[in-house]
């Protein structure tokens, strides 16, 4: 797995409006994340909708998303298939109030990785199989030592990728590309 230009190579590029300049901080960590849209739902469009802000929210599921403007640089789906919505070097909108480290605004030096998935069931073997790659493409790239889920940096707050997410995992396939 290669990144080019920011981006990563060989995937789907769809470009989120919900991005800005980062500040000049460096990339420190990577922030996994769960979605699913409508709640417990996969492979639709639902999210990549969101990230778009093209989400018809007349769906009572999903009517507390209107107006919501959120973005992530990746979607993992559960077959493996990676969606990019921001290059690496521009500001994704995917942690909101947050801290890691003393540093608040996790935004500013992270990326953000969403898995279609929930906190309470098991995200699928492709996922891992994928996300192993690309974590450890962006540490070469980036020189990122980090890696936590959202709610290690929005504690009380947020719960994913939640205890169905195996960090063993994802430890493992990291391990096996250094």
């Amino acid at each position: 797995m290669g990144i080019s230009d920011h981006r990563l190579i060989g995937v789907d590029q769809l470009d989120s409006p919900n991005q800005d300049a980062r500040p000049e901080c460096g990339l420190s960590l990577i922030v996994i994340h769960g979605i699913s849209l409508p709640p417990g739902e996969f492979g639709g469009g639902e999210v990549p909708d969101l990230f778009l802000n093209q989400l018809h929210t007349d769906d009572p599921q999903l009517s507390d998303l209107a107006g919501v403007r959120v973005s992530s640089h990746l979607l993992v789906r559960r077959n493996g298939d990676i969606l990019q919505f921001v290059p690496f070097d521009r500001r994704a909108w995917h942690a909101g109030v947050s801290r890691f480290q003393g540093r608040d605004n996790c935004n500013d030096f992270s990326i953000g990785i969403e898995l279609e998935g929930t906190d309470h069931l098991p995200y699928d073997e492709a996922q891992y199989q994928s996300l192993g790659p690309v974590c450890a493409a962006m540490m070469r790239h980036y020189g990122i030592q980090e890696i936590r889920g959202h709610s290690d940096i929005a504690p009380g707050r947020k719960t994913d990728p939640g205890p169905a997410f195996s960090w063993s995992k994802l430890r493992r396939g990291l391990a096996a590309r250094q």
